[in-house]
């Protein structure tokens, strides 16, 4: 299906946050994952990339805040033909080594299950490629939980291809803070 024409998509500004922790923890319980939510509104206004207040920013052309190391991830929104927020994708960049390109790395896709079916994940989807093309990025990439059939169908049905042969590796938490520590203190050279 088709995106509805009257939706509209924009980066999320500050004044979003609760929406955007509102539709994270909606994905977490649609994933059984509810309790490992640690993002706070707090959080999230330190680490998100928004969009000036009094601004339409687009995909294509993002008028937001910089990102840095400390604000690496922006928000896009998506607003039903009433105007209530259904979906987001939560992004950030990446870079490619073979093709010295930079592109964008699908954190997180939601689309509110009483707004599924009316092709808006495709919607946001889309404004992410076209931020990559306006950008001469490299690609848009993301990751799927295996056990989420009706995801990958969908994602296959527009082109995406399943990375089979890689394996997603994660160091976090104790492990991170672990291999942080394994040569010992920082030395600098003078």
């Amino acid at each position: 299906m088709s995106p509805s024409r009257s939706s509209n998509v924009r980066h999320a500004r500050r004044q979003d946050v609760s929406t955007i922790l509102e539709l994270i923890r909606e994905l977490a319980d649609y994933e059984h994952e509810l309790d490992a939510v640690e993002a706070t509104e707090s959080t999230l206004l330190s680490t998100i990339a928004f969009a000036p207040d009094n601004v339409e920013s687009t995909p294509t052309a993002p008028d937001t805040e910089p990102t840095s190391p400390s604000k690496p991830a922006r928000c896009l929104l998506l607003f039903n033909e009433e105007g209530r927020p259904a979906g987001m994708a939560l992004y950030f960049y990446n870079y490619s080594t073979w093709r010295a390109k930079a592109g964008i790395y699908l954190e997180d896709l939601f689309v509110r299950q009483t707004d599924r079916g009316k092709g808006y994940g495709k919607r946001l989807l889309v404004e992410l490629a076209r931020e990559v093309v306006a950008t001469d990025g490299g690609r848009l990439e993301w990751s799927v939980l295996k056990w989420n059939e009706p995801s990958i169908k969908f994602y296959e049905s527009i082109g995406a291809k399943a990375m089979n042969e890689w394996v997603g590796m994660r160091v976090d938490r104790e492990g991170l803070t672990k291999l942080a520590g394994l040569l010992g203190p920082s030395v600098s050279v003078p």
